[in-house]
């Protein structure tokens, strides 16, 4: 059995289809209201804050995926995800479980130095803080040796459905109400994004790959790193609108800060808008050359034709 910890958002939906098409339709979803994405996913109801709940959510899983997410909301961020996360790793290793963690890349430096697996973690505010924090639970897990643990770590996303990034929430979701798409910051800095499908698909791979574990791995992004222009204009273009965007400075998400509580917690990830994001996935694509990442022009497409 494969089982999802988290298993409600973008990531882990599509995660369970591509379990279920490729790997096993024995999966397991577990979160408060978990919703079933196959028909034959089984599905239970817990609360990962809680240890025996989250012993019985992992009891007889081979495979066990960290999906969860948490509003971006820093004190709960604080109160709640090292718990989730500690109450996970210590069910897997009761049970003998793999763990596969998906990591984001808050805990990075947030400059325009090429990021790989071996970047130093240098965190920029209190949620990368946590991030970090968390990210080094599960390398000492992964040090301890009593399972095998892996984790797959993505930069932003932009994608289908109901992913959430500031990509998909100042471009895509005013564009999709016939509005012009904004810009965090600066529009000339280079950026690297995720298709969220593609993140899931290679989530999966790692986990069902076991010579993948006991190793960090940058889940696999286009080559091309387009700055936030070049990809507004193919955004408006496949929307069939004009080439028109508006840019959010750092003093505007100052203001807004002051009655915008969504906004005040964006605040500590800008200083990586007004910089090149490099994001190095090359060692996942050697691993897996057949791997095929979808280009910035197929997701703005997939995410146009969602719309109709």
């Amino acid at each position: 059995m494969q089982t999802i910890l988290g298993a409600n958002g973008q990531i882990a939906v599509e995660l369970a289809r591509e379990l279920h098409n490729k790997y096993t339709h024995d999966i397991r979803l577990v979160s408060r209201n978990p919703r079933k994405v196959n028909a034959t996913d089984m599905l239970m109801p817990a609360n990962l804050l809680d240890a025996s709940q989250t012993r019985e959510a992992v009891k007889g899983s081979e495979i066990v995926y960290f999906t969860a997410g948490l509003p971006p909301d820093t004190a709960l961020w604080e109160a709640q995800f090292p718990s989730m996360l500690r109450n996970a790793i210590d069910a897997c290793r009761a049970e003998g479980a793999k763990f596969v963690y998906f990591d984001n890349t808050y805990m990075y430096p947030q400059d325009d130095r090429l990021l790989t697996e071996e970047t130093s973690f240098e965190p920029v505010g209190r949620k990368g803080k946590i991030r970090a924090d968390m990210a080094a639970m599960v390398l000492q897990e992964m040090a301890r040796g009593e399972i095998p643990v892996v984790i797959g770590r993505a930069p932003e996303f932009y994608g289908p459905g109901i992913t959430q990034s500031i990509t998909n929430t100042l471009i895509f979701d005013n564009l999709k109400q016939g509005k012009a798409p904004r810009v965090p910051v600066r529009d000339d800095t280079k950026r690297t994004l995720i298709w969220t499908p593609d993140a899931s698909r290679a989530l999966a791979a790692l986990g069902n790959t076991p010579d993948a574990f006991g190793q960090t791995w940058h889940l696999p992004c286009c080559d091309d790193q387009p700055t936030y222009r070049q990809f507004v204009t193919m955004a408006t273009a496949a929307f069939g609108n004009a080439p028109s965007y508006s840019v959010i400075g750092k003093w505007a998400f100052a203001i807004f800060g002051l009655f915008s509580k969504p906004a005040r917690e964006v605040r500590e990830l800008l200083p990586r808008y007004e910089r090149d994001n490099l994001f190095d996935s090359s060692k996942f694509k050697r691993r897996f050359p057949d791997f095929v990442v979808t280009t910035y022009q197929q997701g703005i497409g997939e995410i146009k034709r969602e719309t109709k």
